[in-house]
């Protein structure tokens, strides 16, 4: 014969001899509350934490530390780009298309244009060097 267990030992089987339904236990909407309001602290911790880590490292790209540093950039359309590139003591006027990288000149540094409009001397130093080459060719 079996054994004989207590009536409080199964509270599904005490519950279904009463015809009662048991209470399943849930979430009170005060602790899902505090749950998003941790869980937006810490993402905002985190685009905080990125945000200090590009302005102290001046929107560099993190352990940049080699000889390459980009100098200036125009776009020519929206895929295609000229960008002038520092290596060491020279620059290199590259041109950037899809699929496609190519060096267009190469000269010896030079002092890069500083201000709020040094996109369009850029421009203008790029139109100016590629006339001077058309001339000598």
């Amino acid at each position: 014969m079996g054994r004989v267990f207590p009536a409080a030992a199964l509270p599904g089987w005490a519950a279904a001899q009463t015809g009662a339904i048991p209470e399943t236990p849930g979430v009170s909407s005060g602790a899902m509350l505090q749950m998003l309001a941790g869980l937006a602290l810490i993402v905002g911790l985190l685009f905080l934490g990125a945000w200090l880590l590009r302005r102290l490292n001046g929107g560099r790209a993190f352990g940049h530390t080699g000889p390459l540093r980009v100098v200036g950039g125009l776009m020519l359309g929206p895929r295609e780009r000229v960008v002038l590139i520092e290596v060491g003591e020279t620059w290199l006027v590259v041109g950037i298309v899809p699929g496609q990288i190519k060096t267009l000149h190469t000269l010896p540094k030079g002092e890069p244009p500083i201000g709020k409009d040094a996109e369009s001397r850029f421009g203008a130093w790029l139109k100016h060097v590629a006339e001077r080459k058309d001339e000598n060719a």
